[in-house]
């Protein structure tokens, strides 16, 4: 029988989540590895908040639209933002301030998470809605989660959500993070936020070619690269009498005799012709 062992910081986790009587169906439905020290609540989670020694002031609630709960004794706290270690000691300093406890000890345990989650949705490998674990969580690392853009994703990630109350859209280039070192592309991300990855933009081929059909288009390819792609020419076939179809800004479709240095734009259509000798 194969037992796995557990690090001891998942011990610790175990046994704080334990003692806490947070339910296995609510873990399941929490982050996994959420840091106490650094996830901020938002609107939708579900907490329990509890006072050590004062059984009465247990409660379990939901943080509202605007970021507050109601407690008891203090009334309404605004919450959203917050960690949870952040959110402990405000309601702790409102009791004590409020005269109600002298050293009051407040535990607030994450029982499911509603806010502060970001959509990935097209052209990756696991979509859905996944949550922030910190409050520094970037594109990078949202499209690492969501396991990655699959073969027909494209290079560009649509990002879209608010900042400041105003709606919010940026096309991200994924590769110029790195390979231009665009740091300041690597969004933060913050709750309500969706990734969106488009399929990845194709050519045709077609005639004398060895494979024609669609294929992806890679950064920066020319018409011979595009061609190579393709597998060549037949042996009836003539890279010298290639015909090219492309979408005018029109919409209507110009015929050009490319040469091969020429770049190849989305839904291009390269026609291989036979050889006249």
């Amino acid at each position: 029988m194969y037992t796995r062992s557990l690090r001891p910081d998942s011990l610790l986790m175990a046994l704080f989540l334990t003692v806490a009587g947070v339910s296995t169906a609510a873990l399941a439905q929490a982050a996994p590895a959420v840091a106490k020290a650094e996830y901020p609540l938002g609107a939708g989670d579900a907490i329990r908040i509890q006072v050590f020694q004062n059984p009465d002031l247990t409660i379990e609630t939901r943080v509202s639209e605007n970021g507050s709960i109601t407690y008891p004794l203090i009334g309404a706290v605004e919450i959203g933002g917050l960690s949870l270690a952040s959110a402990e000691k405000k309601i702790a300093d409102a009791l004590q301030k409020g005269g109600f406890l002298q050293k009051p000890q407040v535990t607030i345990v994450l029982v499911q998470i509603r806010g502060n989650q970001v959509s990935v949705l097209g052209q990756v490998n696991r979509p859905g809605r996944f949550p922030l674990e910190t409050a520094t969580t970037r594109l990078s690392d949202m499209l690492a989660t969501a396991g990655g853009a699959t073969g027909g994703g494209d290079d560009v990630a649509v990002v879209v959500g608010t900042r400041n109350g105003k709606l919010f859209r940026k096309q991200i280039d994924i590769p110029s993070i790195y390979l231009e070192n665009k740091l300041q592309d690597d969004l933060v991300l913050q709750g309500g936020d969706s990734i969106y990855v488009h399929r990845a933009p194709v050519f045709y081929i077609y005639g004398e070619a060895q494979r024609p059909g669609a294929f992806r288009i890679e950064r920066g390819m020319t018409i011979m690269q595009a061609l190579a792609t393709g597998g060549g020419p037949t042996g009836r076939g003539s890279e010298r009498r290639l015909r090219l179809h492309r979408k005018a800004v029109d919409g209507s479709i110009v015929q050009i005799t490319p040469q091969l240095t020429d770049a190849v734009e989305p839904n291009d259509v390269i026609y291989v012709n036979e050889s006249l000798f």
